[in-house]
């Protein structure tokens, strides 16, 4: 699995390409979890967001399918008691309805051949009246994202859609999710954050 392979460097790439915006997004993303969230983080990487998230909630549940991925995550949190790691497949999540006050997938929806169903997955584990928050990295007038793409595309990274904040917003319009909320961390390749709060 090629996350298993690129798993110690990538912090490394992305701090050189991405800094700014890749520590903003955890921050921006803690800024929606509460003291007593009970939270699930789908595709939790190297614990890029976990680690903002781990000192905020009440417990955290951060998964993802590479397991270098989840020692990288695992490294940055061991010092928090409130988080578990463990194996997930965003599509077939094996927790009850409704389990989660919130529920965060990072930098995931692009690599994915059914967004909808990852979607409608994370909406079912959520809590009525909890919110499910969704960064993803877009295209904007630099372009940047173009260059990271290409790059990473060429060591085996496949990137099933790419998005501007306009068609990010549209897709989830198109899904049925017609009030979700956004925030734009900006920098070299900004990070769109989809905030679906569930009826």
């Amino acid at each position: 699995m090629i996350w298993d392979k690129v798993a110690p460097l990538y912090d490394a790439f992305e701090t050189i390409a991405n800094n700014k915006v890749y520590n903003g997004t955890g921050k921006a993303v803690a800024e929606e979890i509460c003291e007593d969230d009970n939270v699930l983080e789908c595709a939790c990487g190297t614990g890029a967001i976990s680690k903002y998230i781990a000192p905020k909630c009440r417990s955290l549940i951060a998964t993802d399918r590479s397991g270098n991925m989840m020692k990288e995550a695992y490294m940055k949190c061991k010092d928090y008691g409130t988080v578990k790691f463990g194996y997930s497949d965003i599509m077939h999540l094996r927790f009850r309805d409704g389990r989660f006050d919130k529920v965060v997938a990072g930098n995931v929806i692009h690599l994915l051949d059914d967004p909808q169903g990852a979607l409608e997955e994370l909406l079912r584990v959520c809590k009525s009246g909890g919110k499910v928050i969704i960064p993803t990295y877009i295209n904007d007038d630099k372009n940047a994202l173009g260059f990271m793409q290409s790059f990473l595309e060429r060591i085996g990274f496949e990137f099933k859609s790419e998005f501007d904040i306009e068609s990010y917003k549209e897709f989830f319009r198109n899904v049925g999710c017609t009030e979700a909320e956004f925030k734009v961390v900006e920098g070299r390749c900004p990070c769109a954050i989809a905030i679906i709060t569930k009826k």
